[in-house]
């Protein structure tokens, strides 16, 4: 049987720009009626990306958030745990991160590095990622009793494309903040980061916190799918945007 990322049509993609651009305003100006309707609610917006070095994390987000109020929302880029946030549990880092009623928090990575990077590099002990499992699972299952609505994005491309992106960074003056040592050491572990990841899905897809699997070789598609069931899923929340 094949995997939950084998399964996916990488070739997918939106051909014509004006036509990624009308769907991606149209989306964009949902997404921010959403925010308004969202505002007036006790309740709060979190939304999770996670997937290979290169994927298009950055573009989703940067697309997806462009329009709205930006004092409603907040993009956090989650790196390794200061020398302070490791003298704690390892979630204590992201409950301050947590929005307030009616706002937006978005996490580029998140509390899932323990059972993917940190189980592939060794930062964790076997029987810490082992149970993270179930202490992630309780910390979404709070934060929606408590009125959260959450979405996960793995965006997922081949690893033939992470190359190719990997050297256009490399090459591009203006990119090579993009690119470190850190990216080519987790390249090397392809197949251990996959492997992490199927294993995610299995253990951490729910009904109230679902996994969506995004084929990202193609960064307008990508885009496009990711805002699309987002707005499917507020539109569950708020009615037709």
């Amino acid at each position: 049987m094949k995997s939950r990322l084998n399964r996916l049509d990488l070739d997918k993609q939106i051909r014509e720009k004006s036509d990624y651009r009308e769907r991606l305003r149209a989306l964009q100006l949902k997404l921010l009626h959403a925010q308004r309707l969202l505002q007036d609610t006790p309740k709060n917006l979190i939304l999770v990306f996670e997937g290979p070095d290169a994927a298009g994390k950055g573009g989703v987000i940067k697309r997806m958030t462009e329009r709205l109020d930006p004092r409603l929302v907040r993009v956090w880029s989650i790196v390794k745990p200061t020398e302070d946030e490791k003298k704690h549990h390892y979630l204590w880092r992201f409950w301050n991160k947590i929005p307030a009623a009616g706002e937006t928090a978005i996490f580029d990575r998140s509390w899932y590095g323990r059972v993917l990077v940190e189980r592939v590099e060794g930062f964790a002990k076997k029987e810490e990622w082992k149970r993270a499992y179930r202490e992630i699972n309780e910390l979404e299952r709070t934060l929606t009793d408590s009125g959260s609505i959450i979405l996960k994005f793995f965006l997922h491309i081949t690893k033939s494309e992470q190359l190719r992106r990997f050297e256009r960074r490399s090459a591009d003056p203006y990119k090579h903040w993009k690119i470190s040592e850190e990216d080519w050491r987790n390249r090397r572990k392809w197949n251990e980061h996959l492997q992490a990841a199927e294993e995610m899905f299995a253990r951490t897809n729910s009904r109230i916190a679902p996994w969506h699997l995004i084929e990202g070789n193609y960064k307008w598609y990508a885009r496009i799918k990711v805002m699309k069931l987002l707005v499917k899923r507020l539109e569950q929340e708020f009615g037709d945007l």
